[in-house]
């Protein structure tokens, strides 16, 4: 299942693979998911300019998060529930980054516990926590990722209550996630989350911090000056406000705001090389890729993920190249131009010949 030729493949494999619940929890989203399709219709409205004549002998794509060495500007997002795609879980993706060169941020709303997976595959990693406990837990829960070996702490800021997943919800599929972020029982302590407790986080440890949810200039910049070391731009994936913005959309004006102070980090629609590109272009440092995760897991656990990672890297040279930019730094706005998509956006419209393979 590793062996795939392309992501289209790896996209037809994981659907083979997952039962009807599964498969819904992974391509799914809020309500109408319009916040889905949005994000997707704004990447694919973005078209290159690419410049010629320049020498792309040598494309270069490394870069760094909080002193780690990346062999690309992506990085593996939270999924909570991930081992319903594959048995192997958070430490499965630990497996995955460390081989590959990239980083992953571990959800709490995932399994094996980020103890386990921090002794199982030592080596830095991002450990994000929905509040589900009142200050002194968090504390404890924050002092215990310092002590396992997390080199960054991560607070969701966009998930004050659990969403309606009409997906879920229509065939009684309850994810993990859903279990420990039930609007019934202890979610109170996510929905009561201010920047007192960015300000309270930031006081005690010193650990970096980064706020993932951040979608307008005026919280990005708030962000910075509460000493938030990274910012990240997403809406869930459309999978809590429904009707919200593209990412994509809200990403210019939160890095006009950050002003370079700290990286940015954007995810939302991004399935490959060239739109990983595309987020670069307009001013992120690292493109977060959810479902490309999942997906990927779901195509073959570990093996499958290093397997799309490289391709991943592959799509992403030879844009870069095509594009007429050798380094990250080239890639600026001015390569970039809005025009109508193409085709009808939708979670899956990146891969058009899925239902051409066999």
């Amino acid at each position: 299942m590793s062996k795939f030729r392309s992501l289209t493949e790896a996209v037809k494999l994981a659907r083979e693979n997952l039962s009807q619940g599964d498969w819904d929890y992974l391509v799914g989203a809020a309500d109408t998911e319009t916040s889905l399709r949005r994000n997707r219709g704004a990447v694919e409205s973005w078209a290159f300019r690419p410049r010629i004549l320049n020498d792309v002998s040598d494309v270069q794509t490394a870069t760094q998060l909080l002193g780690t060495d990346m062999r690309i500007p992506v990085i593996l997002p939270p999924i909570g529930s991930v081992q319903a795609f594959s048995p192997g879980g958070g430490t499965a993706v630990a497996q995955a980054a460390d081989e590959f060169g990239t980083l992953q941020i571990l959800s709490s709303a995932c399994a094996p516990d980020f103890e386990t997976v921090a002794r199982e595959v030592p080596g830095p990693r991002i450990y994000q926590l929905y509040l589900t406990g009142d200050e002194g837990w968090m504390d404890e829960q924050i002092q215990r990722s310092i002590e396992a070996g997390y080199t960054g702490f991560c607070l969701t800021a966009d998930t004050q209550v659990y969403s309606r997943r009409e997906r879920d919800i229509l065939k009684q599929y309850t994810p993990m996630s859903g279990r420990t972020a039930s609007p019934a029982g202890d979610f109170n302590y996510q929905a009561s989350m201010s920047w007192d407790t960015v300000a309270h986080i930031k006081q005690k440890f010193a650990i970096p911090l980064i706020v993932k949810g951040v979608v307008v200039a005026e919280d990005a910049k708030r962000c910075v000056d509460a000493g938030v070391d990274v910012v990240y731009v997403s809406n869930h994936g459309g999978r809590q406000l429904d009707h919200s913005r593209a990412c994509i959309d809200s990403l210019p004006e939160v890095v006009e705001a950050v002003q370079g102070r700290v990286p940015v980090i954007v995810d939302g629609g991004f399935m490959r090389g060239a739109d990983v590109v595309k987020g670069l272009c307009l001013g992120a440092d690292i493109v977060g890729m959810g479902r490309f995760e999942g997906l990927c897991m779901a195509a073959g656990g570990k093996d499958a993920l290093v397997r799309g990672l490289t391709i991943l890297e592959q799509e992403i040279r030879i844009t870069m190249a095509l594009a007429g930019a050798a380094t990250l730094a080239d890639l600026k706005p001015s390569l970039l131009e809005r025009l109508e998509p193409v085709g009808t956006p939708s979670v899956l419209s990146s891969f058009p010949l899925l239902s051409e393979i066999d």
